[in-house]
């Protein structure tokens, strides 16, 4: 929680409409971002949320009067945001969406120039104290000019993924009434894919609850429509498409972490020569295939800033987390839901192979608990009550994102959340289902006694 705004976080503004996030907060970041990056020129899009238009017309006027001049995008995702920022080389871009928040919620992320994220220890921080403080340095009259993006940013998806290189797999494809029809629409006449549309209709209002695919509930409408039918695999996204989620030909629901080591395979079939970055939640699948595929893992703690960091300076093409959050050099290594989706369909029809049998061997190969969220009193308490029972244990502790501990067949991972009085739990095994749940339980016993 930021210092003088509630709505301040670590890594973005996020908070109610419009008790913690208002017009006159969204004009006084306009100015503040202004004083802090000193940019020329910025892009603003918003993704469907009906309070969307009005806060972007707060900031806009608020970097106006900054003297900044403004490229208003719309309707988009935040991938578009990243995409325009770097693509047309303005000085920087923000995207008004709360992502997978409450429909009352709506935030902001902000990047520089060529799409580097400002978060706490990279410029959010002196953002909220310029809002607070009102002493603005600059002063103007900007301009506003309309830009529309899509044609552009679908031929640079098609610059990653070549449309020859797809067969006309039957897929469906769930938008959650978010903004990732609209994008899908654009794109999907230029692929030979067999594409059923669900909820593609963007609507702020969400008749079918927060487009969230991580809550079981909203992606039970999603397996029932691909159990219904014959479909290869299915896709669906949160609100702003930063992140998708996939289903395999039987409407089985996959783990995120068995999407990472999908999408590094997928790299490095194109290319072994290639480095792969990783979160430390979950990853004897990651590293397992990196290895055999002659490629180079790095780990790194999850967060985007830090992923993002970490890839630039390891200069690596792929990076993923088990959160859904997938990162990419040719996307100025910013995340994608959409380059995902296209590099899926792109190993099933290379490979030959459903979904459900690349996952399955890796699923059976190293089985995962999937994150478990406790409530606790003290979060610091409770990690180092864990780590000093699996010490004496002989556990291999490391210290690289909360704590993970290792043994020879299985492995955790512990972290307490930024936001709340929350710990995250991961586990996994060697190829031992079993083993995983009694380790998981025997964990959960301890975190919540």
């Amino acid at each position: 929680m930021g210092k003088y705004f509630k709505a301040f976080k670590a890594y973005d503004v996020r908070g109610k409409v419009p008790d913690e996030l208002n017009v006159d907060l969204a004009y006084r970041i306009g100015r503040a971002y202004a004083d802090e990056v000193k940019p020329k020129t910025v892009c603003l899009g918003y993704d469907i949320r009906l309070s969307g238009p009005e806060l972007c017309e707060a900031l806009a006027r608020g970097l106006n009067d900054a003297g900044v001049d403004v490229i208003l995008l719309g309707l988009v995702g935040t991938e578009m945001v990243y995409f325009a920022t770097a693509h047309y080389g303005y000085d920087g871009g923000v995207m008004i969406t709360a992502s997978h928040n409450p429909k009352e919620d709506n935030g902001l992320k902000m990047v520089r120039g060529e799409s580097r994220p400002i978060s706490g220890d990279t410029g959010l921080d002196e953002i909220e104290e310029r809002a607070y403080q009102q002493n603005w340095e600059r002063t103007g009259s900007g301009t506003q000019t309309k830009q529309d993006v899509y044609a552009d940013f679908v031929q640079h998806l098609l610059g990653i993924v070549k449309p020859s290189d797809l067969a006309p797999l039957k897929v469906l494809c769930d938008a959650g009434n978010g903004a990732s029809g609209v994008a899908l629409e654009a794109l999907l006449p230029h692929l030979p894919l067999q594409v059923e549309r669900r909820l593609f209709a963007p609507d702020g209002n969400f008749p079918n609850g927060v487009p969230n695919p991580i809550l079981e509930e909203q992606r039970a409408g999603t397996i029932r429509d691909l159990k219904a039918g014959t479909f290869d695999f299915g896709v669906a996204w949160d609100g702003d498409y930063d992140r998708c989620f996939f289903f395999d030909e039987h409407g089985n629901f996959i783990e995120g972490y068995y999407i990472v080591g999908l999408l590094a395979q997928a790299v490095l079939l194109a290319d072994p020569n290639q480095t792969i970055v990783y979160d430390p939640r979950l990853m004897w699948n990651t590293l397992d295939i990196v290895e055999k595929l002659g490629g180079t893992a790095v780990i790194c703690k999850s967060g985007h800033a830090f992923i993002k960091e970490k890839m630039r300076k390891v200069d690596a093409t792929y990076g993923g987390e088990m959160s859904a959050h997938h990162y990419f050099k040719d996307h100025w290594y910013c995340d994608s839901g959409m380059i995902p989706f296209l590099l899926v369909a792109q190993l099933v029809t290379k490979s030959g192979r459903s979904l459900g049998d690349l996952v399955g061997e890796m699923i059976k190969n190293y089985p995962c608990s999937g994150e478990v969220n406790s409530k606790v009193p003290d979060v610091a308490a409770t990690i180092m009550k864990v780590e000093e029972h699996y010490r004496a244990l002989g556990g291999e502790p490391d210290y690289v994102d909360g704590i993970s501990i290792t043994f020879p067949e299985w492995r955790f991972n512990l972290r307490g959340s930024n936001t709340e009085p929350v710990i995250r739990l991961n586990v996994e095994t060697r190829g031992d289902h079993e083993m995983m749940v009694a380790k998981t339980e025997e964990l959960l016993g301890l975190i919540r006694s």
